[in-house]
């Protein structure tokens, strides 16, 4: 009988048990320390001291892990640019533009200096008479009234009902002649010095050139063979358009491929 009691009443001593453990454990956590064994602190400074090594451990190799991370990524970014660098060219600055001297233009407006916009030339200047393409030697004179031309053979004839004249030019330093064929633009009568009686003369309009300076003016036709100069450049053309320079000869200048088209210097 007293055998069964004491059987019956270990689990309420066990939980007696049970319940003394947690109270003293309670106490003890309520001061925030836990009560160790003397005998135990070595083994706890041991595996403390385990621990602490195994951490420097895991940072060094960390450490040394992370480096050779960085080299490698290093080296991996040199490769890609030396392969950039062999693929691309570097930029090469191109070499400065030299821009090339401009030939002279040809010449080909000839030159004649001006003077309050009136062409200056001397007592004698190279003609281009172009209706022939050929080149003279003109005598400037104020005192002649119209100009005038070296004209041979001059013949007149009707066409279409208006005076038309048909007269040869000579080609200067030969014996040949040029036909021309232009119509009457009026007559006009010279008195000369050493004639008794006056002269009528044709005249007709002609283009020609001095120096730079083009025109179309009025000049009589007249066989000049015993004067020096084939033509004569009156009043008619110096008045408002040149000035005549008397201490000057050839004061101007034709193209050159006129001159070269008359055969040279005539």
């Amino acid at each position: 009988m007293d055998h069964k009691r004491s059987r019956a009443g270990f689990p309420f001593a066990s939980a007696w048990l049970v319940a003394g453990v947690a109270l003293a454990l309670a106490g003890c956590s309520s001061d925030r320390y836990f009560m160790v064994p003397k005998q135990d602190l070595h083994g706890l400074n041991a595996s403390l001291q385990s621990q602490r090594a195994t951490l420097v451990t895991m940072e060094n190799n960390a450490s040394v892990r992370h480096q050779q991370l960085l080299d490698q990524q290093q080296a991996s970014t040199q490769t890609i640019l030396e392969a950039i660098e062999k693929k691309v060219e570097k930029p090469v600055c191109p070499p400065p533009v030299t821009v090339p001297r401009a030939c002279p233009p040809p010449d080909d407006r000839g030159r004649a200096d001006r003077l309050k916009g009136k062409v200056v030339v001397g007592e004698v200047e190279k003609f281009y008479l172009a209706e022939a393409g050929l080149v003279y030697t003109a005598r400037i004179d104020s005192g002649a009234e119209t100009s005038s031309i070296d004209a041979r053979n001059i013949t007149r004839f009707e066409r279409d009902g208006n005076n038309w004249v048909r007269f040869d030019v000579p080609v200067p330093g030969t014996d040949r002649f040029i036909t021309l064929e232009k119509e009457i633009s009026r007559r006009v009568r010279i008195v000369q010095a050493s004639a008794d009686e006056s002269e009528r003369r044709v005249v007709v309009e002609l283009q020609f050139a001095i120096g730079d300076h083009k025109q179309v003016a009025e000049f009589t036709l007249a066989d000049r063979s015993n004067l020096t100069y084939e033509v004569l450049i009156g009043r008619n053309i110096l008045r408002d358009v040149m000035l005549v320079d008397v201490g000057k000869e050839f004061a101007t200048e034709l193209p050159r491929n006129l001159i070269k088209r008359n055969g040279g210097d005539s």
